[in-house]
């Protein structure tokens, strides 16, 4: 018991030295400006490599499998929304308009989309055709993702990950444990690459998304009508990407509230 108290304090020692706040993005007019917790020994190019290595080999994939970019029209829609909100990521970042930007589109009935790490986005045609979704609606998924990783989300949850393996592993060494079935780095990756962001991340994203839509030109009420078409999906189910957002009333709600703020910013197309 001695042994597992003294790992424990090792564990903290390691999270308290080995952590930084940050705030990784302006606020921009619609003022996300949380503190995050970032371990320092996990560096952006880190995660963002780990993270362009991951997305090639889903792209590989998905060229195997003949799902890669099949729909030419749909994939020029998607990359020319892109393009424009791209064009205002520099409000929240400026390093983000110099990332290697880019969009592919897999043909899956999976309601699904998601941009990783240093700006690598993906769709889904299920997303696109099961909702019918218009510009507008596009650019309001897709601000969203932008936003998770102007944010650096994944790395916030990836440092999670760490520290909470850096203290297991340090129980593990005390405790006379194989460090070697920890896996940390797998895990670590997983944790972030895989599982679902908080619903603290998730708001932030709807928030800054909503902002970068409007700055480009999109009518920032479709991300209102996106997600009364969520709610209406699969009868009322959750897209697979969204698994752990707020409830659809209360994020409608929030979204509803915020519009006033970001609404006059851009002008439409």
């Amino acid at each position: 018991m001695k042994k597992l108290f003294r790992a424990i304090a090792v564990g903290a020692a390691m999270m308290l030295t080995g952590c930084q706040s940050v705030s990784t993005t302006s606020p921009g007019t619609i003022g996300v400006e949380r503190q995050q917790r970032m371990v320092t020994l996990l560096s952006e190019s880190e995660v963002n490599q780990m993270a362009a290595e991951a997305y090639r080999k889903e792209l590989a994939k998905g060229k195997e499998q003949g799902a890669l970019n099949q729909n030419q029209k749909q994939l020029k829609q998607l990359r020319e929304i892109a393009d424009r909100l791209v064009q205002h990521v520099s409000v929240f970042r400026m390093d983000a308009q110099h990332w290697d930007w880019e969009v592919n589109l897999l043909s899956s009935k999976q309601l699904n989309a998601y941009c990783m790490p240093g700006g690598k986005i993906m769709f889904y045609t299920g997303i696109l055709d099961e909702l019918k979704l218009t510009d507008d609606e596009i650019a309001a998924i897709m601000g969203h993702e932008m936003a998770h990783a102007l944010r650096e989300h994944g790395r916030e949850a990836m440092s999670r990950a760490y520290v909470q393996q850096l203290g297991f592993s340090a129980a593990a060494a005390l405790l006379g444990t194989d460090q070697n079935m920890m896996q940390m780095a797998d895990v670590v990756v997983n944790y972030a690459m895989t599982l679902p962001n908080s619903r603290t991340n998730e708001v932030e994203a709807d928030l800054i998304g909503l902002e970068l839509m409007a700055r480009a030109g999109y009518d920032p009420n479709a991300a209102v009508t996106l997600w009364e078409k969520m709610s209406a999906a699969g009868g009322g189910g959750t897209p697979e990407f969204m698994s752990t957002h707020p409830a659809h009333n209360t994020r409608i709600s929030g979204l509803r509230a915020n519009i006033p703020k970001v609404q006059h910013l851009g002008k439409p197309h």
